[in-house]
């Protein structure tokens, strides 16, 4: 019997559906078809500020704090553009700062918050802080009790050479834009779990934000950014921390010259577009070095990724140019999958990891198409002398599959049965495990310092 017009509506609607999304698609991987062009925003990552517009402070005169005295007296009788100087001391106070006002310290004074609320609390705009040491906030993560909150509105400001120690929350910043943060120690309540601390720099909603040269430790996680677009990570030591980057649903941002150690994570980069992260060294990390976990169209080149768990995780990531990084000495050079595909994979050298790569798919990727990666237990010749092997490396074989599954298998890797299985799986296809594959797998590494980066490890981890 043949159909009526109200029985096909819903055929109809599955089929513009379906149709709807196969061009959806086609448009994606048009969009995308080449990772990261020269022109995207990934490659200016990091240079915008909006400090230029900003109008200029009033001049302002010089008031002088004294031990004994109150800072907060001062900051209320001073005008907008003043600068206060505080002599060195102890000030046990919770201070306020409502208007455009520079403190600096004298030889290094204390401010204390008596273990209550925030200990600096800045609400005005263009506030500069230098060469303080702030102390003892409250502990109340409700609360977000930090050692400097800068709130919301508080644009431009400056937070510069201080010292922060035993704060819940070192620098909490939200929704203020154009501030910068450069060459502060930061450490947390090493006392206490690390679940109960706060983080080092907390930046929510904050654009153009400058962070630079920075030591912190011992907090929940080192730097800590959501929804904060356009702005500089640079030359930070992030390190005795949970991550050292715990980063989210932000774009147009620089990662470059960080030192990350120590932690249990590293860089964790997650649901971001635009990145940049180049020549940055991380190491030592008891889980991952870099974390790559839904990203698209940024640049990830020229990193060090050593002697971690897992050398790079990534996941869900897609159209990115990953190149030129070393991958040295950890347990997993690379662990891929959920669906991580369309990247470049360019000029990488993944040396002496006891997996070179985990690859969970069910189809193989291509790396190296255009310049080949080195691998150090690459087994295939060079006849010709072009530095380029002429036989594919595959990284992922039926036997290296077994190994995931039955670990113990590994004291048996070099036993002629084991060599025997992996010829059979690569003679008979139909054994052969999904993989990723290097059609120009290079001879010499790109690095020649790699030597420099083994034994770098978590302790307990080898």
């Amino acid at each position: 019997m043949r159909q009526t017009a109200p029985a096909l509506a819903p055929c109809l609607r599955r089929v513009a559906l379906i149709a709807g999304v196969a061009c959806a698609s086609l448009a994606v991987a048009q969009m995308h078809a080449s990772p990261v062009a020269a022109d995207s925003p990934a490659s200016r990552a990091g240079v915008q500020t909006g400090r230029e517009s900003a109008p200029p402070l009033p001049p302002g005169q010089t008031l002088r704090v004294h031990p004994g005295a109150s800072i907060q007296a001062v900051i209320e009788q001073a005008s907008p553009g003043d600068i206060i100087e505080i002599e060195h001391g102890r000030y046990i106070e919770n201070i306020s700062i409502d208007k455009p006002l520079t403190l600096r310290g004298v030889g290094r004074p204390t401010i204390s918050g008596a273990l209550q609320g925030n200990t600096v609390l800045v609400t005005g705009t263009d506030v500069t802080l230098e060469g303080l040491i702030v102390a003892d906030s409250g502990d109340s993560l409700r609360n977000q009790n930090a050692g400097i909150y800068i709130h919301p509105g508080a644009h431009r400001a400056i937070v510069r050479d201080c010292v922060l120690i035993y704060n819940l929350f070192g620098l909490w910043i939200e929704k203020a834009d154009d501030v910068i943060v450069e060459n502060n120690v930061i450490t947390g309540k090493r006392d206490l779990r690390s679940a109960m601390r706060g983080n080092g720099i907390q930046l929510y909603n904050a654009q153009r934000a400058r962070v630079i040269g920075n030591e912190v430790s011992f907090v929940r996680d080192a730097l800590y950014v959501d929804v904060s677009h356009d702005a500089l990570f640079q030359r930070n030591r992030l390190h005795h921390s949970r991550y050292g980057t715990h980063y989210m649903n932000s774009y147009r941002n620089l990662w470059e010259d960080n030192d990350v150690w120590m932690n249990r994570g590293g860089l964790a980069i997650m649901e971001v577009r635009w990145q940049h992260v180049r020549n940055n060294r991380v190491w030592a990390n008891s889980d991952h070095g870099i974390m790559l976990r839904t990203i698209v169209d940024s640049i990830v080149e020229d990193n060090v990724v050593a002697g971690n768990q897992r050398g790079f995780f990534i996941y869900d990531a897609e159209y990115n140019t990953i190149n030129r990084n070393l991958v040295v000495d950890n347990i997993v050079g690379m662990h891929v999958w959920a669906g991580s595909k369309n990247n470049a994979v360019e000029r990488n050298d993944l040396i002496a990891n006891r997996e070179q790569v985990r690859y969970v798919a069910s189809r193989d990727e291509l790396w190296g198409v255009k310049e080949g990666n080195h691998w150090s237990n690459y087994l295939g010749w060079d006849r010709n002398g072009d530095g380029i092997g002429d036989v594919p490396f595959e990284a992922n074989d039926m036997v290296d599959r077994l190994s995931w599954r039955h670990p113990m298998m590994k004291l048996l890797l070099a036993s002629p049965a084991v060599q025997t299985l992996r010829l059979v799986g690569q003679q008979f296809p139909v054994l052969r495990a999904p993989s990723i594959v290097d059609p120009n797998p290079r001879m010499q590494p790109h690095n020649p310092e790699w030597r420099d980066w083994r034994d770098k490890y978590y302790p307990g981890t080898r």
